[in-house]
C-alpha cells in the first residue's frame, strides 16, 4: 500500500563517466513507501545507471541521495536496505532452489540481545539459526509460487522459474526497497506477460517498495503505480499510467508510449489548431501562427460516411491485429494511423473525425539544430563531431575571400579566420543522409526515428562525443543505421561568437 512517505529522494543526481559521457544529467525525485515505481526509457536513456546509483553500485557525481530522509550517497551497498534483481539471474547452477534463496542469509549477521545472570543487558553478533533459515525462505518461495521445489537444481527450471528464483533470494533478506533491472528481457513473449502480473501481485503480497527498469512500454503500463520517462539522462515525464499515456508532455513521450500519430501543426485561433489540411478545435491553447507539435492516438480517430467527416481520405492499408483493425489514411501528403474494430477496405474514401479533447497540442521540441564550432585554415567549420564546408563571408556582410582565403570586409579589412570560435544554426529540413561513408561531413547511427504524419523526424548521433543532428526526412530508414550527415555549404548559418582578435 502506497502512502505519502517518501522513503528515496533524489536530489540532482548527475553521473558523468570517466569518457566525459554525462549518463544522468540533473535528475530529482522522489519515491513513496510501498509505491511501485517505473523508470522507463530507450538504451543508453539513463535508467540502469540512475537504478545503480540507488543501488550504490555507482556513485553520483554530483547530487545526493536520500533514504528515509538520510544521505546515503556515500553508504556501501551492503550498508543499504536494498537488494536488486538483474536480467541476468546470477544463480548458483551447484545448488539447488532452497540452497540459493537461502544463501545469502547464511552469511548474515545479527545483532541479538541477552540478559546476563546479573540482570545485565548484553549483545552478540551471531549468524541465524537454521530454523530461522527454514522459515524465512519458506515465506519466500510461498509468495513466488515455488512452495516444493526446494529440492529442483536450478538447472531444471524455465526461465520464468528461475526468475522467481532470483527474486525470492532478493525479498528473503526483507529489503525496504527492491530494484529490479530489466528482470523479465531474457523471458519469451508469454512468460513475460505472465510475469507481468505475478510481479504485480508480489509487489501487493510484500508491500514493499519496488523501482522497476524496462524499456517496454506494456511492461509499464501494466504494472506501474507511477513512470518516470528518461532521455538522454533526463526526465521527460513523471506520472501515472494513465497520464503519461493520455496527457504526453512531448512528442517523444507520445511516440515511446503506444502508437501515435504526430503531425506538425500550427495554432490558427482561438483553441484552434490546423493540420493535415484541416482546421480542428482542441481543448489547449496556444499563441496564433505558433508551430506546434498535434499528437492523436491511433484509437481516437474515428471514421465515418466522407459527408459528414471533417477530412477525407482514402484507406491505403488495413491490418488485422487480433482486437482490432489498424488502418492507415492518406489525407493529402499525410498519413493518419487508425485503430477500429470495423474495417474500411483498402482503397475505400472515407471521412475522418477528431474530437477536440481527444487532439493534443505541445511546443515543437526542435525548430533547427544549434552548435559551437569553429572555422579551420581551409574556411571549413568544425562542429557536431564533423568538418563541413561553408561559407564564412556571411560573417563580415559585404566582405569578400581573396585568392589566399583571407576575408576581406566591406572596409577593406583582412582578417584570417582560423581557429575563430563561431555559432553554428541548420534548420531541420536541410540536413541530408547517405549510407555512402565519407561522402559527408561525420558519421553517425540513427538513434531515433518519429513519424511525423507526412515525413519522419530523424536523430543521427555521432561516436566521439554524442553529438545529434535532429532532421526532417520524407525518406525511410532504419533505427540503428550507419549513415553519413550531409549538409550544403548555403545551409550552414554562422555568426561569431566573440570578437575577433585582429
Amino acid at each position: 500500500m502506497i502512502n505519502s512517505e517518501k522513503i528515496i529522494e533524489l536530489i540532482g543526481i548527475s553521473r558523468e563517466f570517466e569518457d566525459g559521457v554525462l549518463a544522468v544529467d540533473n535528475v530529482s525525485l522522489y519515491v513513496r513507501k510501498g509505491e511501485f515505481i517505473t523508470f522507463l526509457g530507450p538504451s543508453g536513456c539513463g535508467k540502469t545507471t540512475t537504478l545503480r546509483m540507488i543501488a550504490g553500485f555507482d556513485k553520483p557525481s554530483s547530487g545526493k541521495i536520500l533514504l528515509n530522509g538520510k544521505d546515503i550517497s556515500d553508504l556501501p551497498p551492503n550498508k543499504r536496505p536494498i537488494n536488486t534483481v538483474f536480467q541476468r539471474y546470477a544463480l548458483f547452477p551447484h545448488l539447488n532452489v532452497y540452497e540459493n534463496v537461502a544463501f545469502g542469509l547464511k552469511l548474515k549477521k545479527i545483532k541479538v540481545t541477552y540478559e546476563n545472570a546479573k540482570g545485565e543487558t548484553i549483545q552478540k553478533i551471531e549468524k541465524l539459526k537454521k530454523h530461522e533459515i527454514n522459515q524465512k525462505v519458506e515465506k519466500a518461495l510461498k509468495i513466488v509460487d515455488l512452495e516444493g521445489f526446494e529440492k529442483r537444481s536450478v538447472s531444471t527450471l524455465s526461465g520464468g522459474q528461475q526468475q522467481r528464483v532470483a527474486i525470492a533470494r532478493a525479498i528473503v533478506n526483507e529489503p525496504q526497497i527492491l530494484l529490479l533491472d530489466e528482470p523479465l528481457g531474457a523471458l519469451d513473449l508469454k512468460m513475460r506477460k505472465d510475469m507481468q502480473l505475478e510481479l504485480k501481485e508480489m509487489h501487493r503480497k510484500l508491500g514493499i517498495t519496488f523501482i522497476y527498469v524496462t524499456h517496454d512500454q506494456e511492461e509499464a503500463l501494466t504494472m506501474s503505480d507511477t513512470i518516470v520517462v528518461m532521455k538522454d539522462g533526463i526526465i521527460q515525464q513523471i506520472g501515472t499510467p494513465t497520464d503519461i499515456y493520455n496527457e504526453p508532455k512531448n512528442s517523444f513521450v507520445a511516440d515511446f508510449i503506444g502508437d501515435s500519430n504526430i503531425f506538425s501543426g500550427t495554432m490558427v485561433g482561438n483553441k484552434k489548431v490546423k493540420f493535415i489540411g484541416n482546421n480542428f478545435d482542441c481543448v489547449d491553447d496556444y499563441p496564433k501562427n505558433e508551430k506546434v507539435d498535434v499528437v492523436v492516438r491511433p484509437e481516437d480517430v474515428l471514421l465515418t460516411d466522407v459527408e459528414n467527416g471533417q477530412v477525407k481520405g482514402k484507406i491505403i492499408s488495413s491490418i488485422f491485429k487480433g482486437v482490432h483493425y489498424e488502418m492507415v489514411m492518406q489525407v493529402g501528403k499525410s498519413e493518419v494511423v487508425i485503430q477500429d474494430t470495423i474495417e474500411k477496405k483498402v482503397g475505400e474514401t472515407v471521412g475522418l473525425i477528431i474530437k477536440p479533447e481527444d487532439i493534443h497540442i505541445m511546443e515543437k521540441e526542435f525548430s533547427s539544430n544549434k552548435y559551437e564550432g569553429y572555422i579551420t585554415k581551409k574556411n571549413t567549420v568544425c562542429f557536431g563531431d564533423g568538418e563541413f564546408e561553408c561559407d564564412v563571408t556571411q560573417l563580415y556582410p559585404g566582405s569578400i575571400l581573396d585568392e589566399d582565403g583571407y576575408v576581406i570586409t566591406s572596409d577593406g579589412e583582412k582578417i584570417d579566420l582560423t581557429d575563430v570560435d563561431v555559432d553554428v544554426e541548420v534548420g531541420l529540413k536541410d540536413i541530408e543522409i547517405s549510407d555512402e561513408q565519407d561522402i559527408g561531413g561525420v558519421m553517425g547511427n540513427i538513434i531515433s526515428m518519429i513519424y511525423k504524419g507526412d515525413h519522419y523526424q530523424l536523430i543521427v548521433r555521432t561516436d566521439e562525443n554524442e553529438e545529434d543532428f535532429v532532421f526532417d526526412t520524407e525518406d525511410t530508414w532504419n533505427e540503428n543505421d550507419r549513415v553519413s550527415v550531409i549538409i550544403p555549404k548555403d545551409k550552414i548559418k554562422l555568426s561569431l561568437k566573440q570578437e575577433i582578435k585582429r
